[in-house]
């Protein structure tokens, strides 16, 4: 149990004692270490209810906690023994509660950090995370990238929290697209050039391209692409011959892209379960939406769903001719799901904003069914990449793929580190080089390096701020490699390994585990950069868990930012490997520790934290 929980438990005891009857205690973080390592504001919670001015409620449950002086003295002895974690209370207006925690408690939570085991909640709840779900035979652009990465942070926080994560990559393979995709490709296409190219899904949309400048000539060819999807719904040989064909090409772009990106997904053997899996499964879903009543009739013919007292505009579930939409095969994606994994999984959508309105509609549809709780169901929602003068658009061709974004990445973060660090790139190593050029390193494996920070770039760059936010597309922003940035991140966790690498040199100790098992926390007289790493250290696993509760990556990524920043002010300020043997061995060990939160910490962020840059 992390010392936030138990200061929260601590407290609801002690307002049961008081006769108070209060719901859950909300325990936050302070943000100046002034104000202790704790806060919370329950006492100006209760005083209007109690009738009460704030602070005179705050010094009551003071009292209750059995503090010998409210205004900030040390616990007495007697105290100590129901209250060991805690060296004070503060009460400060208009009616905060601080507390401070004993620095050997702070230690052991640090401590704690470097033993593996495996995470365990209080319940191994089990989700379903539905991320990235590109479209086949469009491009995987820029704007599929943060559904992509916010997705896979969210999969990786709830993974680290002990819960069961199924990953599902709801591919748009089926729909009408795809009769004017055959269109096209029937047109004006060659399929064994298409079959040949590099990037086939290229060639796709520039067909997929060509048959909207041509529709608009020639309106007939939107018959035709009807025509040609009720054929491929129907079964016809060459219509499913021409879409298998598209799903293929496809992958062998999104294959690459998502092995490039670090992202990997469990269903369906890693493919996830794309629309056209369920195109003979909606019959189930129809059936239980009848046997409730939900379907009636709509103006035109169409079979929709009416909401009770019109919370909802109608949401329409079959066309006037029978034919299935989005809506059809959502519904029975999740009912599939409901049977596969089991009436208590929790399912996550991660997809634009613009669908809110559309999942609300599926989740309260869920709900009538008996289905889902409401809490069962749950929309992430991300902005999106814009150019300043608009949207993107397939169909015009006014995207940015994101292949190129990633070779753009790699080539600026190779340039800057070959800037910064003066290196010479061989085929199989690099040497670096001093200002009078002398040799001063080798090493392999960098292009690879330069590879990892790139594709760290672009991933903190959207995990470091909220995801309802839009961003707008700029190449120097997006591929940041300075301040608050991927590479920032990682070259800290770089300076942590060059640390406990000349410490291990210089000390002849192989075994960096050594290093904290004799410290006591109790009696070390820390300094203040000391004091605020400790202090930040001992937030990581209780950031991991708000992070998941939240379903927020940005959480942990500001904590890590924190992190890096204290650290590198300590590694300027505190001498370590030249120290005195106490100070070294407490400032090794906070070197120790920091570099496992950062390494663990991007690795739930999906971003690589390589030993040396």
């Amino acid at each position: 149990m992390d010392i936030k929980t138990q200061i929260e438990q601590i407290l609801q005891t002690s307002l049961a004692h008081m006769g108070i009857e209060e719901g859950k205690v909300l325990v936050s973080q302070s943000t100046d270490s002034s104000h202790g390592e704790y806060t919370t504001n329950v006492a100006m919670v209760i005083a209007k209810e109690l009738g009460k001015n704030p602070l005179e409620v705050a010094e009551e449950i003071a009292q209750e906690l059995r503090i010998k002086h409210p205004k900030g003295t040390s616990f007495s002895e007697a105290a100590n023994q129901e209250l060991r974690l805690l060296d004070k209370i503060e009460i400060v207006e208009p009616g905060f509660i601080n507390f401070f925690v004993k620095k050997e408690v702070l230690g052991k939570a640090a401590v704690d950090l470097l033993e593996d085991k495996e995470a365990s909640g209080k319940e191994k709840k089990k989700y379903v995370v539905e991320y990235s779900s590109p479209n086949i035979a469009k491009p995987f652009t820029v704007g599929h990238l943060r559904s992509t990465i916010i997705g896979d942070a969210v999969a990786n926080l709830l993974e680290a929290t002990g819960s069961i994560v199924y990953r599902d990559n709801h591919v748009g393979d089926w729909g009408t697209q795809f009769g004017k995709q055959i269109v096209a490709i029937k047109k004006w296409g060659n399929e064994e050039a298409i079959s040949k190219s590099l990037n086939p899904v290229k060639e796709l949309v520039g067909l997929y391209v060509k048959f909207h400048e041509e529709a608009e000539k020639d309106p007939t060819l939107e018959n035709e692409a009807r025509l040609w999807f009720k054929k491929l719904e129907d079964g016809d040989s060459e219509a499913r011959e021409l879409w298998k064909k598209c799903i293929e090409w496809s992958w062998k772009e999104f294959d690459q892209i998502y092995k490039e990106l670090g992202v990997s997904f469990t269903e369906n053997n890693g493919r996830g379960f794309g629309e056209a899996y369920f195109e003979d499964k909606m019959q189930p879903a129809i059936a239980a939406l009848e046997e409730k009543n939900l379907l009636k009739e709509g103006e035109e013919g169409a079979q929709l769903v009416f909401f009770p007292h019109d919370i909802l505009p109608p949401m329409m579930v079959l066309k006037k001719d029978g034919a299935t939409l989005y809506a059809t095969r959502d519904l029975a994606t999740d009912y599939f799901r409901l049977h596969r994994y089991g009436k208590d999984i929790i399912i996550i959508n991660e997809v634009g904003t613009e669908q809110s309105l559309y999942l609300k509609q599926i989740y309260k549809t869920e709900e009538i069914l008996g289905w889902f709780k409401p809490e069962q169901r749950i929309h992430i929602k991300h902005g999106h990449y814009r150019f300043k003068e608009g949207k993107m658009a397939t169909r015009k061709g006014n995207v940015i793929w994101l292949e190129n974004v990633l070779e753009e990445a790699k080539h600026r973060a190779f340039n800057i580190m070959t800037r910064t660090h003066n290196i010479e790139w061989g085929e199989d190593y690099v040497e670096t080089k001093s200002k009078d050029n002398t040799p001063t390193a080798k090493f392999s494996t960098m292009p690879t390096i330069s590879d990892q920070v790139a594709i760290g770039a672009l991933k903190w760059n959207d995990l470091k701020r909220s995801p309802e936010q839009d961003i707008l597309f700029n190449w120097d922003d997006i591929l940041n490699m300075q301040g608050n940035s991927g590479p920032y991140l990682q070259y800290t966790y770089v300076r942590t390994q060059s640390v406990l690498r000349k410490w291990t040199i210089e000390s002849g100790q192989l075994k960096i585990e050594t290093i904290g098992k004799g410290i006591n926390f109790q009696t070390y007289t820390f300094s203040r950069e000391e004091s605020e790493l400790l202090r930040t250290i001992s937030f990581f696993e209780e950031t991991i868990s708000q992070a998941a509760t939240q379903f927020a990556p940005h959480i942990l990524a500001t904590y890590l930012f924190t992190l890096a920043q204290q650290f590198n002010l300590f590694y300027q300020k505190q001498p370590i490997l030249k120290a005195e043997k106490i100070e070294q061995e407490m400032r090794l060990f906070l070197v120790l520790v920091t570099a496992k939160v950062l390494k663990e910490g991007l690795k739930i962020l999906g971003i690589a934290a390589p030993e040396r840059m």
